[in-house]
C-alpha cells in the first residue's frame, strides 16, 4: 500500500518583495491556485491540509472551491519554519542564511518537522492520496527527508509558487519522490517564486 503526497506550494504573496511575513495573494498568486487545482482535478484525494498562514489558507480555498469533496484542514505542522539548523557537514557557504535566525527558531522548526514526517512519512495501511499546502522550507524538508539526506539539506531545494511534489511513502521500501516542482500547469508568466539565478 501507498501514501501519496501531493506538496504544493502556496501562490505568490502580494507585496512579498517589500519583506512582509504573511498576506494574502496577489492576482497572479489567485491564478496559479486556480492552475494547480485543474491540474488535481482527477486525483481522488482522502484529504487536504494546509498551513494556517494566511497565503496558504487562500491558496486552500482556491484550490477546494475546485476541488469541492475536499476541504483543507489547517495543521501547524505545516507553518513556515526553519527546518533545521546547521551542521559540521554543511558547506560554509550556507552559514550566512542563519546570521539572522535565532537557536529557538531553530529548536522549533526542528520539532515541528519531526512532528511532520512522523504524521505524512509514514506508511499507510490503504493506498491513500494527501493533499499538502504549505511553503517552499517544508517542502524542501520533505523532500530532503525521503531522500535520506543530512537535515541541512533543505537547504538550496527550491520550489515555484503551486509548484506541485509528489512524495509516494510506501510500506516496506523507502520513500519514492516521484516528482519535483513540477509546473506543467503553469504557463511561463505564472512561473514565480524561484532564485533569480535559477532557470526554469
Amino acid at each position: 500500500m501507498s501514501r501519496f503526497l501531493y506538496l504544493v506550494r502556496h501562490g505568490e504573496q502580494r507585496d512579498a518583495e517589500f519583506g512582509l511575513p504573511d498576506g494574502p495573494l496577489s492576482p497572479r498568486g489567485v491564478r496559479q491556485a486556480r492552475a494547480i487545482a485543474e491540474r488535481l482535478g482527477g486525483v481522488p484525494f482522502d484529504a487536504a491540509f494546509t498551513s494556517p498562514l494566511q497565503r496558504a489558507q487562500e491558496t486552500a480555498k482556491i484550490m477546494t472551491e475546485r476541488l469541492p469533496s475536499l476541504e483543507a484542514e489547517p495543521s501547524a505542522l505545516l507553518m513556515d519554519c526553519i527546518p533545521a539548523g546547521p551542521s559540521p557537514d554543511m558547506p560554509h557557504s550556507f552559514e550566512s542564511f542563519f546570521g539572522g535566525v535565532t537557536p529557538e527558531e531553530i529548536d522549533a522548526g526542528e520539532a515541528q518537522m519531526s512532528d511532520a514526517f512522523s504524521e505524512w512519512m509514514t506508511p499507510s495501511r490503504d493506498d491513500r492520496h494527501e493533499l499538502l499546502i504549505t511553503h517552499n522550507f517544508v517542502i524542501a524538508a520533505f523532500v530532503a527527508h525521503a531522500f535520506g539526506a543530512a537535515p541541512w539539506r533543505w537547504m538550496g531545494v527550491n520550489q515555484a509558487n503551486c509548484g506541485l511534489t509528489i512524495i509516494r511513502v510506501r510500506s516496506a521500501k523507502p520513500p519514492v519522490l516521484l516528482t519535483h516542482n513540477d509546473l506543467g500547469h503553469l504557463p511561463a508568466e505564472l512561473r514565480t517564486g524561484l532564485p533569480v539565478d535559477q532557470p526554469y
